[in-house]
């Protein structure tokens, strides 16, 4: 077993439950009712996650040009993914951390829809994940 596939695979694993502590802890927040009881804890568990995913992002860059010197080659939609992408992890870290500092004083309404976003937030990832899989 190459030591690169090791890399990446044990980065793919963190990436992967961080993408789905992202999203699992935003949608059971939601549903089948909001449960505004588990809200600081679950918005931790999702700044917790969103930073897996961009520690674990940026990881797959380095181990690319660790091993071979460059970045992976990507074609302009996976570009365009790996934008959105980041874009949703950083906006998604913060609302959580902005939940966290300030959430307290949020109206029940305020706090539902900042997980319906974090949950957006999430579910825009994933997709994005796909694009920049399948047009690397």
């Amino acid at each position: 077993m190459g030591s690169e596939n090791l890399a990446y695979a044990l980065t793919q694993v963190v990436h992967n439950f961080g993408a789905a502590a992202v999203l699992g802890g935003a949608v059971f927040m939601l549903w089948p009712a909001f449960r505004l009881e588990y809200g600081r804890l679950f918005a931790w568990l999702i700044l917790v996650a969103w930073g897996a995913q961009i520690a674990s992002g940026g990881l797959f860059g380095l181990t690319s040009f660790y091993y071979y010197g460059e970045t992976p080659d990507l074609s302009r939609i996976a570009m365009a993914a790996l934008a959105i992408k980041v874009a949703a992890a950083i906006t998604g870290f913060f609302l959580a951390a902005f939940y966290l500092y300030r959430g307290r004083q949020w109206s029940r309404l305020s706090v539902k829809r900042t997980f319906q976003s974090l949950a957006a937030l999430g579910v825009t990832a994933l997709t994005a994940a796909a694009f920049l899989r399948w047009f690397s």
